[in-house]
């Protein structure tokens, strides 16, 4: 019940506000690109984020697990995600200080949460919400269930 009534204050927060890092509007989300090694590939860290994504087609970096969420934007991505009935995966990136920084790098991203959906960056929990809201991300997770299969 507690989740749940954070899910929908999270859900209504965030629907009234604008994010502080990129301007959105209901069809045109700013951080969607495709992933892509930009640095070296004799970066290390680099190199394991891309692995990482490239292998998970629902792929979420976040404070915590989906099993402990250590903040509540990863909480919120991590409700939204469970209520698609999806098998996803989680990265820690408390639990990595060079993964925690690189993700930040690799998307040009400056957040946690990060959201990965068959290889493409989705952002934060903020877009997400957005994304779940208009049924955007619905329609994503919906192929990336039938790319598992």
């Amino acid at each position: 019940m507690y989740r749940s009534i954070l899910f929908l204050a999270a859900t209504v927060i965030s629907a009234s506000n604008t994010s502080a890092f990129a301007p959105h509007s209901p069809t045109n989300h700013a951080p969607r690109k495709q992933s892509s090694l930009s640095l070296s590939s004799s970066d290390p860290t680099q190199a394991r984020i891309q692995s990482l994504v490239d292998t998970h087609p629902v792929l979420l970096f976040m404070k915590g697990s989906k099993l402990f969420p250590q903040c509540g934007f990863s909480n919120t991505a991590c409700q939204i995600l469970q209520s698609y009935n999806i098998d996803f995966e989680t990265v820690d990136v408390l639990s990595d200080e060079d993964i925690r920084q690189g993700v930040k790098v690799f998307s040009d991203w400056p957040t946690i949460p990060q959201l990965y959906v068959c290889g493409e960056f989705i952002g934060g929990s903020d877009i997400m919400i957005e994304m779940y809201q208009s049924g955007e991300l619905g329609e994503m997770i919906e192929k990336a269930k039938a790319d598992m299969m």
